[in-house]
């Protein structure tokens, strides 16, 4: 479908990210279908006759793909309404519990959906670069840490980017991140396990993202750095993941796939 005819919606069109979703949809030539807000006195400065709807169902009634970065709550809802609509899902919203994370799952058997934690390309190649040397560098030789900084407004910690690549590491090492994942050391905590992935989130300022992957043995170090300047660089992958996946079949992708990024 050319993008001068895909309909795009945004849930959380008001928000600050919505905001600029709005601008690079537009900068896309893609159709702007309207969005949803929880406070209608908070969507001025829309393009002139914005539909904005209280309820996903409606936004999907009347787009092609909806971009949402909300919240978790609302992720169920939002998953059943559009696979209700055949309406192309890219999601963004992370800390999902394993029921929200079942109703992208099953959504995913009937829409296109694009889940990430973090849509921008440099992200994505990070993760991968992650993901080859999680594999090719021995845990038992090679320590890796994840240290994130980002805005002191920031309420969850690690950053679920920080956790997707820490995920990364954990594909590449083929374990499961929870089975050792090391966050929030402070006291006497004894020497560092062996294969631990080690997470340590920073504070401060209106960083908008940094994110660090260190692979540290005892003879060198590589280190793996990303930092987004801006919030835009989020809304132009998701805008790019939207554009891409009205035209896949029903299925779970992820930037990677968008990307066009080979199997590892």
């Amino acid at each position: 479908m050319p993008s001068q005819s895909l309909r795009i919606g945004i849930a959380g069109i008001s928000g600050r990210v919505g905001r600029l979703l709005v601008e690079e949809v537009q900068a896309a030539g893609a159709i702007l279908a309207g969005g949803t807000a929880r406070n209608p006195d908070a969507v001025a400065g829309l393009p002139d006759s914005t539909p904005v709807f209280s309820d996903m169902a409606s936004l999907a009634a009347v787009s092609d793909v909806v971009i949402d970065f909300t919240h978790a709550d609302t992720v169920v809802d939002h998953a059943q309404a559009l696979a209700a609509h055949g309406t192309a899902w890219v999601l963004g919203t992370t800390g999902l519990s394993a029921d929200q994370t079942a109703a992208v799952h099953h959504a995913a058997q009937k829409i296109a959906v694009v889940q990430a934690a973090n849509f921008s390309a440099g992200v994505t190649l990070v993760r991968r670069l992650a993901q080859i040397m999680g594999r090719t560098l021995p845990a038992d030789s090679y320590d890796a840490e994840i240290v994130e900084m980002h805005h002191r407004q920031k309420v969850d910690a690690p950053s679920g980017t920080a956790l997707a690549i820490g995920e990364a590491v954990a594909e590449g090492r083929g374990v499961t991140l929870s089975d050792v994942r090391d966050s929030g050391r402070d006291g006497h905590t004894g020497p560092r396990q062996t294969g631990a992935i080690g997470f340590a989130a920073l504070r401060g300022g209106q960083i908008v993202g940094e994110h660090e992957v260190l692979f540290t043995s005892a003879d060198e170090q590589i280190t793996l750095t990303h930092r987004a300047f801006d919030r835009r660089v989020f809304a132009t992958g998701a805008v790019r993941a939207a554009l891409w996946a009205k035209a896949q079949p029903a299925g779970l992708y992820g930037m990677e796939n968008v990307l066009g990024l080979p199997p590892v």
